[in-house]
């Protein structure tokens, strides 16, 4: 089981993660919102979150379905998904 302290690391992770990769600027890891829709409402598509699921695979050791891309939506589904991977 996760603990909360572990969930909202993986989520900070993903953040710095998504910041540095992509560019992102006026934002950082702690004020990143988690449920911002990263498609909607930022304009990530889906060349930056295949980017952004490379490092992170390398990082946690764990795999992306490409299938799921679609689901992942914010910086918490993401971190959610990483969670189930390792699990």
């Amino acid at each position: 089981m996760t603990t909360v302290s572990a969930r909202k690391d993986i989520i900070i992770h993903v953040a710095t993660v998504m910041i540095e990769e992509l560019k992102l600027e006026d934002v950082t890891p702690e004020t990143f919102n988690p449920d911002i829709d990263l498609v909607d409402e930022i304009g990530i598509d889906s060349m930056d979150l295949a980017t952004v699921a490379l490092v992170l695979q390398d990082e946690y050791g764990m795999r992306f379905d490409e299938d799921d891309y679609p689901k992942l939506t914010t910086i918490r589904l993401i971190a959610e998904y990483i969670e189930k991977e390792l699990k």
